[in-house]
């Protein structure tokens, strides 16, 4: 045994100890652990570092909604409603522990009153405010005997000393107004034209981005669907919740993952079966692949501390470009002499191989420069799974596979001799007539070439549940949890003032009915000013001597006491109404995700609003322009906004990480650099172009994988220059296999139903084809050139 072949050995053994602890991790992590992968498509997006605040803005308004399950069980007759409700209660009665559902009771609409009742002097409309400005005394004492003595007064709570004037009735009146549902019957109520809906809302106890949490809830949901349906035939259920979305996309991302993992592995058992006629070069390139996959996973699981499923399908197409070392190293064995130590024959490789690993790497980092964390641990998995595939090749091929062991097969030949008679590029008039027509019809699949960089146009729910979403959106008139404004001020006194300020400015909007209303925690708590400023204008304008009061207790016959006693009572000193009383109220759950509270010294709230709609837009963004510490949030515009900047970024990012590779094959390629490059020039600027002509608009995914084709299609430049000439059809059949394992696992990635995968899978299809095609045509054919 040679010093080579003995310092190999010691070098497969290393590698062996690093595969058993990757077996051993993978093992703790699935079996011990039981990890499964994360299914929060948020987790994806960009987060805001630079500010915490509105990030977490954003975090709180999507985690209000994250948890909740809104279901509608609606009838054009009430009892049919009602009864279509009980059965669908019934069925999820039967499993506790699975979805809570609201209770409402007249016990609970008598707490819902309390908390605010002893603050009632500070809790005014804005219409109240400008009436007790403006009107005349007796148009109070006219109003409170209207509401003393009419039956259509609307509604009294509590005695009628404790709002002899109807404004705690109007204020609350007011507060009823945020939302159309009411009760009725024990249940929430709300309607349409057509049909009368019991509402329930219903509250996750397991997160809704838990895979097994979908699997338990979802046919639950639908058991109890059928169930009301057989009560009520002409019942419809509405139902809306994050749930059921990301279980759609569970499923889709599973589908896909399945598809496009079996279909990548199907094709490279086949084509490694065609090619070499034999068992061991399939385990072989199966094996590198597998280690690459568990390498994958640990190192972005020890990194990240979880792992994406949308990680885990983009992982799948991996399989289309890890086996190129094995299969580069497995055609040149096939070549080679088989006298010729696979050590030795690895070392004359070395230098190729590592160029193809760097450039691949470079690929993937490339999606690393991104601010989308989901795109960082696809990079991480991809290039991790590389460089331990790459190893896995180099430690342990040389001494599995020995000269004479691998056979051609018929298709190999055939397919080699082709290269013979392939084009190739000259200084001649055919390649200059050929350039010229590429150039016009390039340039004119880039003139139609557009743009679409809208967060919106990469998600594709099914559209059941987009209708449901809408229609629900509609009946409950809820606001968007993705455009708001974001109030800071230095204390909760600060913040309520400004959020008072702003309402000022959206009450104009509401007026023109731009949009429905405001839901925001000043509704509920005033500032501590405006609490003051309340009371004295009550005191003032209807509880003074001689003012409205006394007129009321003279007109139903009371006397002096009666009206120290009520005004005793109505302005009975008490601290003033405050946001951490508020919150610890049951009446203040559904307006908690509002409030942030102190985050890092700062006090923040959220301004949401409800029936908005796209063309109020600007003139939201125009209320909330110069006033100090309010910040209109509209997260599809930035997360949008961030896309196309990244676009463009990345368009830059991949020239320069051509100038870069050109950079890394000079020394060894010297003049002859270019023609490693030039096919996937080419084969970006026609893919680009192919693009335009069948009318996609150009997005981050097309460019992120522009960036991968360059790892991949130098890899193929690599393959021929470093056997140059054409009698040596090693590189091509490496080049083949490669080029046809990348398109099957990327053109099956191409058939995603996730748009961005869609987008990535089919410029990689469209750009690895032609790279494939195109790099014969570049390749020396003057052997011996390089060595």
């Amino acid at each position: 045994m040679n010093s080579e072949v003995k310092r190999h050995k010691w070098l497969a053994w290393l590698w062996a100890l690093v595969v058993c602890a990757l077996l051993g991790h993978n093992a703790y992590l699935w079996v011990v652990q039981r990890i499964v992968p994360d299914t929060d498509i948020l987790a994806l997006l960009p987060v805001q570092e630079r500010d915490p605040i509105l990030q977490q803005s954003f975090t709180h308004m999507v985690d209000a909604a994250q948890q909740r399950v809104i279901v509608l069980v609606g009838a054009p007759d009430w009892t049919d409603a009602t009864r279509a409700a009980d059965a669908y209660n019934a069925v999820l009665a039967g499993h506790p522990g699975v979805l809570e559902a609201v209770k409402l009771s007249d016990e609970t609409q008598g707490d819902w009153l309390a908390p605010f009742q002893k603050h009632s002097a500070a809790l005014l409309t804005a219409r109240q405010e400008a009436q007790l400005r403006s009107e005349r005394a007796q148009f109070w004492t006219d109003a409170a005997l209207a509401k003393l003595y009419s039956a259509f007064s609307g509604p009294k709570l509590g005695a009628f000393r404790d709002d002899p004037f109807g404004l705690f009735s109007g204020w609350v009146q007011d507060r009823a107004q945020e939302t159309p549902v009411r009760p009725r019957d024990g249940k929430l109520f709300v309607s349409d034209a057509e049909r009368q809906y019991v509402l329930m809302p219903l509250t996750m106890r397991a997160p809704a981005f838990s895979m097994t949490a979908q699997q338990t809830v979802v046919p639950l949901l639908e058991q109890a669907k059928q169930a009301a349906l057989k009560a009520a035939p002409k019942a419809n259920v509405i139902t809306a919740g994050v749930v059921l979305h990301a279980s759609a996309a569970s499923g889709q991302a599973e589908g896909e993952m399945s598809t496009i993992g079996v279909g990548s592995l199907a094709g490279i058992v086949l084509l490694t079966w065609f090619t070499f006629r034999s068992l061991r070069p399939i385990a072989l390139v199966l094996l590198s692949i597998g280690i690459g996959f568990l390498g994958s996973l640990s190192v972005c699981w020890l990194l990240f501390g979880r792992i994406h499923l949308l990680t885990l399908v983009f992982g799948a197409s991996l399989i289309g470009v890890a086996q190129d070392y094995g299969i580069y190293f497995l055609c040149n064995r096939l070549s080679a002499d088989p006298a010729e130590n696979s050590v030795r024959l690895l070392k004359r490789l070395l230098p190729g191989l590592g160029l193809t690993l760097l450039a691949a790497v470079i690929g993937y980092t490339g999606l690393g420069f991104t601010p989308f964390p989901g795109l960082r641990h696809m990079a991480v998995f991809s290039a991790v799974g590389l460089v331990f595939a790459w190893l896995t090749v180099t430690c342990w091929f040389p001494l599995l596979v020995s000269g004479g062991t691998l056979r051609t097969g018929a298709l190999a030949r055939r397919y080699g001799a082709t290269l013979a008679r392939w084009p190739r590029v000259q200084l001649n008039l055919p390649t200059l007539i050929i350039a010229a027509l590429f150039a016009v019809l390039a340039g004119f699949g880039w003139s139609r070439l557009g743009v679409n960089d809208d967060i919106r146009s990469l998600q594709t729910p099914p559209k059941h549940l987009i209708d449901d979403q809408i229609k629900l959106g509609k009946l409950l008139d809820a606001p968007t949890p993705v455009q708001y404004f974001l109030v800071r001020g230095a204390s909760a006194e600060i913040v309520l003032q400004r959020e008072e300020a702003l309402k000022r400015r959206l009450d104009p909007l509401v007026a023109a009915k731009r949009i429905g209303g405001y839901q925001a925690m000043s509704n509920w708590v005033p500032s501590i000013r405006t609490q003051v400023e309340r009371r004295a204008l009550i005191d003032s304008k209807l509880l003074a001597p001689g003012g409205p009061l006394d007129s009321l207790a003279k007109a139903i016959d009371e006397d002096s006491a009666w009206s120290a006693a009520t005004r005793a009572h109505l302005m009975a000193p008490r601290a003033p109404l405050t946001p951490e009383e508020f919150l610890k109220t049951p009446p203040s759950e559904p307006w908690r995700h509002l409030w942030l509270g102190d985050i890092e010294g700062v006090h923040a709230s959220i301004v949401a609003l409800r029936g908005m709609n796209m063309a109020a837009l600007p003139d939201l963004r125009r209320a909330g322009e110069g006033m100090e510490g309010v910040q209109w949030v509209d997260k599809v515009a930035e997360i949008s906004s961030v896309l196309g900047r990244y676009r463009q970024y990345m368009g830059w990012v991949v020239l320069a990480a051509y100038a870069v590779v050109f950079v890394l094959l000079y020394p060894r390629y010297r003049g002859n650099a270019w023609r490693v490059l030039a096919p996937t020039a080419v084969a970006t600027i026609a893919t680009l172009g192919v693009l335009g002509l069948a009318g996609q608009s150009l997005q981050l995914f097309h460019v992120l994988a522009l960036m991968l084709l360059l790892g991949v299609g130098v890899d193929y430049g690599i393959f021929m220059q470093e056997h140059p000439g054409r009698r040596d059809t090693t590189p091509w059949l490496a080049v083949g296999l490669s080029a046809a394992n990348t398109i099957l696992s990327f053109g099956l990635l191409g058939l995603s139903r996730t748009p961005a995968l869609q987008a990535f899978g089919l410029t990689m299809l469209i750009g690895t084809a032609l790279a494939w095609l195109l790099v014969p045509c570049f390749a020396n054919t003057k052997e011996n050139e390089h060595a």
